[in-house]
């Protein structure tokens, strides 16, 4: 549930500086190496057990079969008051994390860049916690896998990407995936793929907005300044459909004396704990590693969750489920691949330019030049 987590990756460079420190005699790795990596696990297991955690509670609270209680934006509701108060107790009171001073977040800025920000959010949780109610977990999970290609195909929309032939050919693969995935599930239900496929496009748009209203005007959000921003203007959104669509519902429940209107506290306590809990997690794992690796340990959770769903929800997965999840799977795993070598190539510029390296282009033009200055012929070879 966190938002922004574009915070700068610390653990991979660290990590490798550290092991060329290694001398060649020794066979083993270093202490602080071996440090480094058990660390680097026990963050990535941090998070995945609290996003699956996350994911089949809300499941369990809103599934018709299961706890009973199908309010989905209640509930985005509930978890946004209790992110929001320990969001800002974290930042006012406990001042764990201080706010951006560079820009710092005026009237004007928090209009123009937080506010749209806070509408998508508010649409992605509710579509996305509304599709608990219609669709399978390993359904959901697996029609999540179109993520990277709203996000793609966004970014080319907005032009904060280029348009590559090889990445819209990957992502034309993880939708015939996904398409697969969908022709073989056992419990289709349009309503509830609309839902899930609509937030999809929402939180692709909200990922692309950030980009575009905030890090481009050099502003980062981890997760706790991000809910200290966004969460209190995702819950004003929320007020708006939730009058006019769950109210009446809560009202009438609440007459007919069935209960459904009276949450309970332990309950739905301990499930908006998970939900704060999970953007801390999310601020361990990108700070301490890299946005790349949390998009890879969603793979294996989203493969925890399919199995999950599958023994012991025992929510029917047919075999075409998996062939087209399988394809989506690896769709996704090029585009993660793509990605860090993106960033490999980014980072040997970075490091090129800050040691004085000449670009390749320089080099051939002054090994054109140097036979004019020395006096030579025109046949030098570069």
């Amino acid at each position: 549930m966190g938002a922004g987590d574009d915070t700068a990756p610390a653990m991979a460079g660290d990590g490798t500086k550290a092991a060329m420190e290694v001398s060649a005699s020794s066979s083993s790795p270093s202490p602080s190496v071996l440090k480094s990596v058990l660390l680097s696990y026990a963050y990535v297991g941090i998070w995945i057990s609290l996003s699956f955690s996350v994911i089949v509670y809300n499941k369990y609270i809103l599934d018709p079969k299961m706890y009973g209680w199908p309010f989905p934006i209640s509930l985005t509701m509930i978890h946004m008051a209790f992110c929001a108060s320990l969001a800002a107790a974290l930042v006012r009171v406990l001042r764990v994390v201080d706010v951006p001073s560079s820009p710092p977040m005026t009237p004007q800025l928090y209009a123009a860049s937080v506010v749209p920000i806070g509408a998508l959010y508010a649409l992605s949780l509710w579509f996305s916690n509304s599709a608990y109610i219609y669709l399978s977990v390993s359904f959901i999970q697996m029609l999540k896998a179109l993520m990277p290609v709203a996000v793609y195909s966004l970014a080319v929309a907005f032009r904060t990407d280029s348009f590559r032939r090889a990445s819209m050919l990957n992502m034309l693969g993880i939708s015939a995936g996904v398409a697969v995935a969908a022709y073989g599930e056992a419990r289709f239900d349009v309503f509830g793929v609309t839902l899930q496929l609509a937030a999809v496009a929402a939180e692709a748009t909200r990922l692309v907005l950030i980009q575009i209203l905030l890090t481009s005007k050099g502003m980062s959000l981890n997760p706790i300044t991000s809910l200290y921003y966004i969460a209190p203007c995702c819950l004003a959104f929320l007020t708006v459909p939730w009058y006019i669509v769950e109210l009446p519902r809560l009202r009438a429940a609440a007459a007919s004396a069935a209960g459904l209107a009276r949450p309970d506290i332990i309950v739905f306590g301990t499930n908006s704990l998970c939900a704060f809990a999970l953007n801390l997690a999310v601020f361990l794992l990108v700070g301490k590693t890299s946005a790349l690796t949390m998009n890879v340990a969603g793979v294996v959770k989203d493969w925890l969750l399919i199995a999950f769903s599958w023994t012991v929800i025992k929510d029917t997965v047919t075999p075409v489920n998996l062939v087209g999840y399988g394809i989506a799977f690896l769709g996704v795993a090029y585009y993660n691949h793509a990605k860090l070598q993106g960033l490999k190539a980014k980072e040997a510029q970075r490091k090129a330019a800050a040691a004085g390296v000449p670009k390749p282009d320089d080099t051939e033009a002054g090994a054109r030049l140097l036979p004019e200055k020395n006096g030579g012929d025109g046949d030098h070879k570069n």
